[in-house]
């Protein structure tokens, strides 16, 4: 675990508070930000929504595109996100729920001890005199519970899209002046593959819900030319 990082317990963060924290710095190098399927139709109105293999694992993974090239974050500028949506999984930080690796059942809330969300002196209290947990700490919580189970969610959505082989490579150029551009390593939906399922296959997606985010992903890929628009004024 990294030195600013830490397991959330009502001993050492006993005084711990958060305070309101629009400063959104230490995302000035993401150029992904990781979206949940649920998400995908509000992100399809101002940023890309697409598909990208992890690294570590070849595991897909859905992510909104918010730079053009590894370390650019065109929607963060002096600190301040310039967009209208904002993935949720940056509204939690600086608290984040971790599974443990032998049972996925059970997680920890941690917290980056390090952000400028985290005080003493103000903001929400955590933990109250007795070191039980706040109102405040509960609703964050839940609400970290929620997001985790909508991950979830989004697994089986990918796994899906996979196991019917929809999922297919494309590359993105485009030109800003001089300036010429490559994205690879981006997977979409293959719509004719799409329209060529069976009926059966296509009434389940129906049945699942994921016809919605499917669409909206497909619709979000005309937000590429926006992201190009942003880099005149970044």
């Amino acid at each position: 675990m990294q030195s600013n990082l830490a397991q959330l317990n009502n001993k050492d963060h006993k005084n711990t508070k958060l305070k309101v924290n629009q400063n959104f710095n230490h995302l000035a190098n993401h150029h992904i930000a990781p979206v949940i399927m649920h998400e995908i139709p509000n992100a399809a109105s101002d940023l890309p929504v697409v598909f990208v293999k992890n690294s570590e694992n070849d595991d897909f993974l859905c992510v909104a595109l918010l730079g053009l090239k590894e370390g650019e974050n065109l929607l963060v500028k002096e600190g301040v996100w310039q967009g209208p949506f904002i993935p949720a999984g940056y509204t939690h930080y600086p608290l984040a729920l971790v599974p443990h690796p032998e049972d996925q059942n059970k997680y920890s809330i941690t917290i980056v001890t390090d952000s400028e969300a985290v005080s003493e002196s103000e903001g929400e209290a955590l933990y109250d005199e007795e070191g039980k947990e706040t109102e405040y700490l509960s609703k964050r919580r839940r609400t970290l519970e929620n997001y985790y189970q909508c991950a979830v969610l989004t697994r089986n959505f990918i796994k899906m899209l996979q196991d019917l082989e929809l999922l297919e490579e494309q590359g993105f150029s485009f030109e800003v002046g001089e300036d010429k551009r490559n994205i690879t390593g981006v997977y979409v939906v293959n719509e004719k593959k799409l329209n060529e399922l069976s009926d059966e296959q296509f009434l389940d997606l129906r049945q699942k819900g994921l016809l919605a985010p499917i669409y909206a992903h497909l619709i979000s890929l005309k937000q590429t030319q926006r992201l190009v628009g942003r880099i005149a004024t970044k």
